[in-house]
């Protein structure tokens, strides 16, 4: 699945380029009326062949294809802010695979998740890390 081809802008995105990423990515998901306090951060048009299969309760439902057919963007990944100011979160439907991790663009992007959650400022080139090595 090809991620967004431009990121939004958000401390969680910092140092982060756009990149493409095999995954077991859920879609459809929901969020908070009008999206209050939700700011996506990956999104994708998920690839025609997920519709493929049989509708079921943790598959495709009718609600789910015709987001599809509409061409729906679906957010895979999200920041959050409690209205009050005093919580953040962050969610993704991804890093189902040990390869994922090898990504850098994804593991610099996780990393500055867990760093905007816990109030800590994201560096502008994001948290530095180094590479993993996949055998």
């Amino acid at each position: 699945m090809v991620l967004s081809l431009a990121l939004p802008e958000h401390p969680i995105t910092r140092g982060v380029r756009p990149f493409v990423q095999e995954d077991e990515w859920y879609f459809h998901m929901r969020f908070q009326p009008n999206m209050k306090g939700v700011s996506p951060i990956l999104s994708a048009h998920p690839p025609k062949s997920t519709m493929q299969r049989k509708d079921g309760p943790h598959s495709n439902n009718p609600h789910v294809r015709k987001s599809m057919a509409a061409g729906e963007i679906q957010h895979i990944g999200w920041a959050y802010e409690r209205p009050n100011g005093k919580g953040r979160g962050f969610g993704t439907t991804g890093a189902h695979y040990h390869h994922t991790w090898s990504e850098d663009n994804w593991r610099t992007l996780m990393l500055n998740a867990i760093a905007w959650t816990a109030g800590v400022e994201v560096p502008k080139k994001g948290v530095p890390s180094l590479p993993v090595l996949i055998k």
